[in-house]
């Protein structure tokens, strides 16, 4: 299916002149509705698709948590002993190697679920993922094999971004085009449902071994387990996933190809012409959503992966101190966010997503001003500040950021763009920021740093459209029950004239 091409504006003049044609041209070009061309969505299949693309979203973010938390002891557990900074550093530049590479899986596995399907590509960036986790787990130490260990982590590591690199593409598509028009948000915000469960489980059990086993035991062995937990949670992921059926959206379209003349040629193509298409074709989509993403990645990553890192080596905080009161903030967050979803179908997604990019852009200085005081209540305070600012960006771009491509391409696009800019600005903001401090001596470089990423998002949101309770492009209307159907259709019908 080719991309619709830009269509020239009419005459005014034109038009005043011949009225009936332009009417009637109007009128093949839109259509009139009718019954059979709206979906009506199946309740308990926007259930299983919600809960399967989820649950695959919170294993992947629970392995990047893990990671993230254990910061410190992989460091000292991968590379040579010396510098403590040295060692962080190092640690956080194999946390950011992930991200290097998730473009490539982005271009890799987004024209392949344009082309085969969502599940299929969903499940296999499941299993590889699965894989790379268990991996991690039993890769020797530096002093049992020396350079190798750091060589394999990176290795694997490398294996777990190029499978997430079609896992949030194709997630928040395959929900987005499960759920109905009027309530997208809502659905949608479950995907950061997960991703808020992938953190709060892994720093959970984080915080339970330093607890139970001790930092010794911890930097001996214990570090292990939370990897190897993991592969059973990717098994249960894949089981649901297989289970599901493909999306409505792309069952038409797979239907709409196989009718067409060029069926046969579309088969033939190769994801490398997609690719080409995508970046020839909606390259301005693709920088507004490169820019909106690397707003939000800047500030999801300082605050659910950097943040305990930053609370114990550059203020003080023992780790096991800094993990908890993050745990309690981002379960706050859980609680609230499919509200903040409901609040963005009801409302529109822009003023959800402004809100949370103003309230990083006032609000970081003050909150890091408060996490350096030192108390329970400062602590708590800070970064309920930047939590509640980061909701709006949670529960709200998972439904936004599908809106923005046509069907044919949306899983390619996201892919494409999502992971390009978490590849710049996402996974790398652990690594800029601890070099930040490290240069200036500055413990408010992460604030300055968010208050940059936000300006970014306040311009990127500004120039999107509004896309709430609207179909997705290239798809046909989608509600929740026949009922609602019968109403579009009768609202869509032309009044007789006289």
């Amino acid at each position: 299916m080719t991309p619709t091409a830009p269509r020239r504006a009419e005459d005014p003049e034109a038009v005043k002149r011949h009225r009936v044609l332009f009417r009637a041209l109007n009128r093949r070009r839109n259509p009139p509705l009718r019954r059979s061309d709206i979906t009506v969505t199946d309740e308990a299949a926007v259930k299983r698709a919600v809960k399967a693309a989820s649950l695959g979203n919170a294993m992947e973010w629970f392995d990047f948590g893990i990671y993230s938390y254990l910061a410190v002891t992989l460091g000292q557990v991968f590379f040579p002993s010396g510098n403590d900074t040295a060692q962080l550093l190092s640690s956080f530049a194999t946390f950011a190697v992930a991200f290097l590479v998730r473009p490539l899986g982005g271009m890799f596995f987004g024209p392949m679920g344009d082309k085969i399907g969502r599940k299929k590509v969903l499940a296999l960036t499941m299993i590889l993922m699965s894989v790379g986790t268990l991996a991690i787990g039993l890769i020797p130490s530096w002093d049992s094999i020396g350079v190798w260990a750091p060589i394999l982590l990176i290795f694997f590591r490398m294996l777990q971004g190029f499978s997430t690199g079609g896992e949030y593409g194709g997630a928040s598509t395959f929900i987005a085009e499960y759920a109905p028009d009027k309530r997208r948000g809502f659905f949608g915000s479950f995907l950061e449902f997960g991703t808020l469960a992938g953190y709060v489980g892994a720093a959970g059990l984080v915080t339970a071994l330093t607890a139970l086993l001790g930092n010794d035991v911890m930097r001996e062995w214990g570090w292990r387990v939370p990897f190897l937990v993991a592969a059973p949670m990717g098994l249960i992921g894949l089981y649901l996933r297989m289970r599901l059926d493909e999306t409505p959206a792309f069952q038409k379209l797979e239907a709409e190809n196989a009718r067409a003349s060029e069926a046969a040629d579309a088969v033939e193509k190769s994801t490398k012409g997609d690719l080409g298409r995508i970046f020839r074709d909606y390259w301005p989509t693709l920088i507004l959503c490169i820019c909106l993403v690397g707003a939000y990645n800047i500030t999801d990553y300082m605050l659910l992966s950097y943040m305990p890192t930053y609370l114990s080596k550059e203020l003080g905080y023992s780790e096991t101190h800094g993990l908890l009161i993050l745990l309690a903030v981002m379960a706050f967050l859980m609680v609230i966010i499919s509200q903040v979803g409901r609040l963005s179908d009801r409302f529109g997604r822009k003023p959800l997503l402004m809100t949370g990019m103003v309230g990083f852009f006032v609000l970081s200085l003050p909150a890091f001003l408060l996490l350096g005081q030192g108390s329970i209540p400062a602590v708590v305070g800070g970064l309920l500040m930047l939590g509640l600012s980061l909701v709006c960006l949670l529960g709200t771009m998972s439904a936004a950021l599908p809106a923005l491509f046509p069907t044919p391409v949306r899983y390619g696009s996201l892919s494409v763009g999502y992971n390009l800019s978490a590849s710049i600005f996402g996974g790398t903001t652990p690594l800029v920021v601890t070099g930040l401090i490290a240069w200036t001596g500055d413990n408010l470089m992460p604030a300055y740093y968010s208050m940059a990423a936000a300006l970014v998002g306040i311009i990127a949101v500004a120039c999107m459209k509004e896309t709430a309770q609207q179909p997705l492009e290239g798809s046909p209307p989608s509600v929740g029950t026949k009922e609602e159907a019968a109403e579009l259709v009768e609202a869509q019908a032309r009044e007789p004239k006289f």
